[in-house]
């Protein structure tokens, strides 16, 4: 917060909305009629894995119109950035920005070396796949609550897609990777082909009230994956939209392209009645 109030135009007052702070402004007295921007941050997302020196964490930060009258949302949001946080091993840190609106053309990414500070750019390619065969696929199930029903879930999804399991080489991947994040950097940078959330649905289902879900703060770069041709929705299709709050639990899925949407949306939605109704 020191960081930030050194840093952040005085002549621009703003919102700020943080993981574990309570929602203050900066100027600190900046009245209704005065502030310009809401702010949303994580500043470590990926906390345990970094404390493990597993694997990275990351900032996500993603900026919106101020609204006195409640919550800015997840679609006002205009320009987003993430920043890798490495284990200790990892010489190398991402950061990715974007612009709503702008295309390709809004975004930057730099791959940072923490040795000598020096930067080189890079282009995020999603992947171009139509389907999800020998590829990486899955669902958040980080944790034991509703892990069994959330790979019930997806083993059906799966067999919806292509089939019951016969035994022969593996046709989809799993890969956990315990923060929001990360998910959307491995869709990003054609890691992933699909990905997903859908712990608030689980939860609910199975009355699980104090259970661990998404928050806006995890998902508050979602316009980056946007402007790099992804798709990022509600489970059911709908566009995925959200208060910009510390509160609110989100459920997603991600696609790394339109098409593969196309692909796998009948098998889902078919699922999704079966198990949530």
């Amino acid at each position: 917060l020191g960081w930030f109030e050194r840093h952040w135009p005085d002549d621009w007052p703003v919102e700020l909305v943080v993981e574990g702070e309570p929602t203050l402004r900066l100027p600190r007295d900046a009245a209704d009629a005065e502030v310009r921007f809401t702010c949303i941050i994580d500043p470590v997302d990926g906390t345990r894995s970094l404390m493990h020196d597993k694997r990275s964490a990351w900032v996500l930060s993603a900026i919106a119109p101020f609204r006195a009258s409640g919550p800015a949302r997840l679609c006002e949001t205009f320009v987003a950035a993430m920043t890798e946080l490495p284990p200790s091993k990892q010489p190398l840190a991402d950061q990715i920005s974007a612009v709503r609106g702008a295309r390709r053309a809004g975004i930057r990414a730099e791959r940072v070396d923490l040795r000598d500070g020096s930067r080189v750019s890079f282009e995020p390619r999603p992947s171009r796949s139509r389907d999800l065969r020998h590829g990486f696929a899955s669902f958040a199930r980080f944790f034991p609550a509703g892990k069994a029903l959330l790979a019930e879930f997806e083993e059906s999804l799966w067999e919806r897609l292509y089939g019951a399991w016969e035994g022969g080489a593996p046709l989809i991947f799993d890969d956990q990777y315990i923060c929001t994040g990360g998910q959307f950097y491995e869709l990003l940078v054609g890691h992933d082909r699909m990905l997903g959330d859908l712990r608030p649905l689980v939860f609910a289902k199975l009355g699980l009230k104090d259970a661990i879900s998404c928050h806006p703060y995890d998902a508050c770069t979602a316009l980056i994956l946007e402007e790099a041709g992804c798709r990022l929705t509600a489970p059911e299709g709908s566009a995925l939209d959200f208060p910009l709050d510390t509160l609110s639990p989100v459920a997603w899925v991600g696609f790394a392209n339109p098409e593969l949407e196309a692909h796998v949306r009948p098998a889902l939605d078919a699922a999704l009645r079966e198990f949530f109704g």
